[in-house]
């Protein structure tokens, strides 16, 4: 099992790759469950292949995304669990932060 510190910079990673307009819709494009080429991802963007390839490489070295060759061709498909992951921290602070409320509200009503 990672160490607490490691888990944390594991979603920091996750964050940062996710906190990109460009890349957001790369995953937009994923969620068919179908994998794309790069051709495909570039199609309807103003992006060079090389762009995306760039920020795929971004997504996969945090593990949302993973390569399949078929071929000379790569095509990139969405893994879910660092998301999901993600999703359930988020979860567990939203938790953390209704108790802090909830004590401050009792506090403050005595």
């Amino acid at each position: 099992m990672p160490s607490a510190a490691a888990a944390l910079r594991t979603r920091a990673s996750v964050f940062a790759a996710l906190g990109d307009e460009t890349r957001l819709g790369l995953l937009a494009k994923l969620t068919n469950g179908e994998p794309l080429s790069i051709s495909r991802l570039t199609e309807g963007t103003r992006l060079t292949r090389q762009a995306v390839t760039k920020h795929l490489r971004v997504l996969e070295d945090v593990g949302v995304v993973f390569s399949v060759k078929t071929g000379r061709e790569s095509r990139f498909a969405l893994d879910p669990r660092p998301i999901v992951n993600a999703q359930e921290y988020l979860e567990h602070v939203s938790r953390q932060w209704d108790t802090a409320l909830a004590r401050l509200k009792a506090l403050v009503e005595d």
